[in-house]
């Protein structure tokens, strides 16, 4: 069969691995090395329009200020006339976000080498003049071996934003993970603010919830104010102690950089990072927003006749990372679901259209494609669903789910309640998918 391939520069273009409102991510492949990577596609207009050319800029400023093993890399970036291109790592493991609703909470070894890591990252960052700004599980990713990655830097602020008072004074964050001083409004140090919210990511790790959760508002930041919370009685007394250091609600008794690294219950098991040897430099990021021809690529469409099997395509479809066909990451909730069927697309289209409206999803269909909407919304907005339905060899087809947003247990359940309604074009299903993979 033909297929249509998109490169830019060195990389070929894959799937959508996520959505914004103006930006996509897309999974690539370094056509030199053959390294996966994530692609964020910025669309030039938008970003001008909404007047987030600073926010852009800031980001990439950040990132080539950081080169360390628990922080997602940038690679590079590009432009087109029309498009930013931002090259960084491809981390395959989902959201620690994603594992503690899976696992509801986690043993304290492992909790623990996740807060190493995670500490690691920031109090790098902090050397390099960075503060993150929007610490939390859901910008914690994990790469294939379980190792945490910092993410998303656009709140980050930079040591030249401080003002004359040595002070941040820029009110952002999650709620429920930002510091009391953040919320006062009378300025903040970055250092200590991203300590507090590293405090809040352990308590989640290992109690299973968040220390500061209420419905309203005001509520909210009352009991932050006030760090009014419990810590539940089964921790360690290392544990205890560090938690109770991290979530002081006065800024400056609260545990330091140097004082969590030295603290005992901090240090047991503890591995340094090891550092890549290799910077990363944007030699001019104002250029990506101009014409100036040195960033300047071109999206390229080239048709190819591709022979394969239904193997290989769900093999490419995973990154064509072959290292998921060997070893099977643990407590990870899948944002994909897929199976093959012998049916025609407009037949397993119609089925799927069938069966999702009655679980209370609107539908848009365009060409072999469809896009799944739930218009009650859940705990993190309307679940949203992209589907396709990819020919892969004569009278075969591949058709994938894929979480376009919302929230993946959602989405898990969805799918789970969507599967009696297809077994009639279902020929071969993600679990035997799997299980051929394991053979």
């Amino acid at each position: 069969m033909q297929q249509v391939r998109t490169r830019v520069g060195k990389y070929e273009l894959g799937r959508i691995l996520g959505e914004g409102a103006f930006s996509k991510v897309r999974f690539a492949r370094n056509t030199e090395t053959g390294q996966g990577v994530a692609i964020k596609v910025l669309d030039k207009y938008k970003v001008l329009q909404n007047k987030m050319i600073d926010q852009i800029k800031r980001e990439i400023s950040t990132m080539q200020l950081i080169k360390h093993p628990n922080v997602v890399q940038l690679h590079e970036v590009m432009a087109s006339k029309t498009k930013i291109y931002i090259v960084l790592d491809f981390v395959t493991g989902g959201e620690l976000f994603d594992k503690i609703n899976d696992l509801g909470r986690l043993k304290e070894d492992e909790a623990r080498r996740y807060f190493q890591q995670l500490i690691n990252a920031v109090d790098y960052c902090h050397s390099r003049g960075v503060y993150h700004r929007d610490l939390k599980p859901e910008n914690l990713l994990l790469d294939t071996f379980g190792n945490l990655k910092v993410s998303d830097f656009g709140l980050s602020a930079l040591s030249r934003d401080i003002k004359s008072d040595g002070l941040l004074h820029t009110t952002c964050g999650t709620p429920n993970y930002v510091a009391p001083e953040v919320i006062s409004g009378k300025g903040y140090d970055g250092t200590t603010a991203d300590i507090w919210s590293c405090g809040v990511i352990l308590f989640v790790l290992l109690a299973g919830y968040l220390p500061f959760d209420e419905s309203n508002i005001i509520a909210l930041y009352r009991k932050i104010n006030k760090a009014e919370f419990n810590i539940p009685k089964r921790l360690s007394p290392g544990a205890k102690n560090l938690i109770s250091r991290l979530l002081d609600p006065n800024s400056n008794t609260r545990i330091t950089m140097a004082e969590i690294l030295n603290d005992a219950w901090f240090k047991k098991g503890y591995k340094p990072p090891k550092f890549p040897k290799e910077d990363v430099i944007i030699d001019n990021i104002h250029a990506i927003f101009d014409d100036s021809e040195e960033y300047q690529v071109v999206e390229k469409k080239e048709t190819q006749v591709v022979l394969g099997n239904a193997f290989e395509l769900i093999t490419m479809s995973q990154g064509l990372d072959l290292g998921t066909l060997f070893e099977k990451p643990m407590g990870i909730i899948k944002r994909e679901k897929r199976f093959i069927s012998k049916e025609s697309p407009n037949n397993i289209l119609s089925k799927i259209e069938e069966a999702v409206i009655p679980l209370g999803f609107s539908v848009q269909k365009q060409n072999h494609k469809m896009k799944l909407h739930c218009v009650k919304a859940g705990r993190k907005g309307n679940l949203a669903i992209a589907t396709e339905v990819v020919e892969i060899a004569p009278s075969l087809v591949m058709v994938n789910f894929q979480k376009a947003a919302g929230d993946t247990l959602e989405f898990q359940e969805f799918y789970k309640n969507l599967t009696p309604g297809l077994q009639d074009v279902v020929w071969s299903s993600q679990a035997n998918i799997e299980e051929n993979k394991s053979v």
